[in-house]
C-alpha cells in the first residue's frame, strides 16, 4: 500500500519495550512521530534514537508523543536501550516497536508485501528502507513523511521544525517560508484578498509580490 500525506496512519496492535500498544489508542487526541530503523545495535540508527531521547522534552511541550521501530525483536530493543543511553547520554523513555514479524513496516510501505514475516536473516541492507519518519496529527492522518538512506543520520531538528509549521498551519490559514523558524513571518493564504489579510493580521502585513505576502507569525 503506498503512502502519501493526508492518508490516514495504518493502525496496529503490537508490543513495544512498554506493553502492547493499539496506534490510534496511543495518540489519543495529540500529534506522534513515528520513526523506524533497519535492525537493531547499528551505529547510525544508535545516535539517531539517543539524540531523540534528548529532544523528547521539546516534543511533549509540543503536545506530541515519539516512538521507535526497529525490525528486530522487543527483547533486543532492551538491551540496545542500554547502549544508547551508554554511548548518547540519554534514556530512551520513549517505546520502541519490535517489528520481528516486520508488520509495521509493509503496512507503512517501508517494505514490499512479499518481503516475508520475520525478521531472522534479515540485514540492515535488506531493510535499508525502513530509514523513514511520519508525522502524524490527532486526526490520524500523515501530516509529513521523510526517508533518509542508512549512511545519512537524520535531523531531528529539522523535524521538530516540521512539526511546528504544520501545527501552526492547522490552526491558521497560512503557510510557512523557505528556512522558516518559530517567531519568523509567515504567508497567509492566497485565497485570502488583502483585506481579509489586514483584517486577520493587523499586526503586520507585507506585499512583495501580489503572490508572496507576509504577516507576522500568530501568536
Amino acid at each position: 500500500m503506498s503512502l502519501r500525506i493526508n492518508d490516514e496512519a495504518p493502525n496496529f496492535t503490537i508490543e513495544t519495550t512498554q506493553g502492547t500498544i493499539n496506534f490510534h489508542d496511543w495518540i489519543g487526541n495529540g500529534w506522534a512521530i513515528l520513526f523506524s530503523h533497519p535492525k537493531d545495535f547499528t551505529p547510525v540508527c544508535t545516535t539517531e534514537l539517543g539524540y531523540m531521547a534528548g529532544l523528547k522534552p521539546e516534543f511533549d511541550k509540543r503536545s506530541c508523543k515519539i516512538i521507535g521501530l526497529s525490525v528486530d525483536p522487543v527483547g533486543d530493543h532492551t538491551r540496545w536501550q542500554k547502549d544508547i543511553e551508554e554511548t548518547q547520554g540519554h534514556k530512551v523513555t520513549y517505546p520502541l516497536i519490535g517489528d520481528s514479524e516486520l508488520t509495521v513496516a509493509k503496512l507503512y510501505d517501508m517494505l514490499p508485501a512479499d518481503a516475508g514475516s520475520t525478521s531472522q536473516g534479515r540485514t540492515p541492507a535488506l531493510n535499508a528502507t525502513v530509514r523513514s519518519v511520519f508525522v502524524i496529527g490527532p486526526d490520524k492522518k500523515i501530516k509529513a513523511m521523510l526517508t533518509y538512506p542508512m549512511s545519512t543520520g537524520r535531523n531531528f531538528d529539522e523535524v521538530l521544525r516540521i512539526l511546528d509549521s504544520v501545527q501552526l498551519t492547522a490552526k491558521h490559514p497560512l503557510s510557512t517560508p523557505v528556512n522558516w523558524k518559530q517567531g519568523e513571518p509567515v504567508i497567509p493564504a492566497a485565497a485570502l484578498s488583502d483585506d481579509e489579510v489586514k483584517a486577520k493580521y493587523p499586526a503586520g502585513f507585507r506585499v512583495v509580490k501580489p503572490y508572496l505576502r507576509y504577516v507576522d507569525q500568530p501568536k
